[in-house]
């Protein structure tokens, strides 16, 4: 499981290019027959994905976590950006088709990932976060999920925002999860800008056509940086980061945050003329 330590502001205002692609950017998290797992030190996420074309993936724990099996003390989410897919918990089989996600509770032991056709596979994006207590495992239908509108057409903003694993929906420790989908015509997320000093989040980037591109932005309001980012590929924004983004096409991304709450609303917003 490869290791992102947390980079301060400070650190991050002097990094060139590559530097910062390689502390904030997954470029490779999508891998057929493939468990991918990247341990960040903001808040102790993992992020991670799985692929199961071939064969069914299991998702093993790591000598990183120091723990028996995965979740042991973990909770998970799993949002499916592919072909219809399962996963087995502890037996008990969960059908997830495209957008469909399924919150783990802490202690499930077997985790089993497969798809239905190998043409089509699943894609699982996973998110996990320390949990302190168990919660059920559950799955949120796309049909069923908190939507909310937001944007403008004048601000090529147009987006619904879609709740999964929040307060007013599957219940977790601290994990909150879900994805955003652009309109045709919109480019903007999250503009104007916030950040949230008590919680990290990591952006998950998908349904983004080969030769389109995100220009996502993040830093300190008044030093913003920016990564160029392609088709699932996820950036993690520390606490202390702006987060937004404009693509030269629609596309969705999904949003997972974790840390000292799960109020949606805490943001801290930033004003325009902040921005430098």
């Amino acid at each position: 499981m490869k290791i992102l330590p947390a980079i301060d502001p400070v650190r991050a205002q002097r990094m060139n290019t590559a530097e910062l692609r390689e502390a904030f950017l997954l470029e490779n998290l999508f891998q057929p027959d493939a468990v991918i797992l990247v341990y960040s030190e903001n808040d102790r996420a993992v992020i991670g994905s799985a692929i199961p074309v071939q064969e069914k993936l299991a998702l093993a724990t790591a000598k990183e976590l120091a723990a028996n099996y995965f979740a042991e003390r973990r909770e998970i989410g799993a949002l499916n950006i592919g072909g219809t897919g399962q996963v087995v918990v502890d037996a008990k089989v969960f059908d997830l088709a495209n957008r469909d996600m399924l919150y783990i509770g802490r202690g499930a032991k077997e985790i089993v990932f497969s798809s239905e056709n190998q043409s089509t596979p699943a894609a699982f994006f996973l998110m996990s976060f320390p949990a302190h207590q168990t919660y059920p495992t559950k799955v949120a239908r796309f049909s069923e999920a908190a939507a909310v509108q937001l944007g403008s057409p004048e601000n090529a903003s147009q987006r619904t925002i879609y709740k999964y694993i929040h307060p007013g929906g599957i219940q977790s420790c601290q994990l909150v999860m879900g994805f955003t989908q652009l309109q045709s015509g919109a480019i903007w997320n999250t503009m104007p800008p916030h950040t949230h000093a008590r919680r990290m989040e990591v952006y998950m980037y998908f349904d983004l056509p080969e030769n389109a591109r995100v220009f996502h932005f993040m830093g300190q309001p008044e030093e913003t940086r920016h990564l160029v980012v392609a088709n699932r590929q996820a950036v993690i924004s520390p606490s202390w980061s702006i987060h937004c983004g404009a693509a030269t096409s629609a596309y969705a991304f999904c949003w997972a945050m974790g840390g000292e709450n799960q109020a949606f609303e805490d943001m801290d917003g930033v004003r325009m003329e902040q921005l430098r």
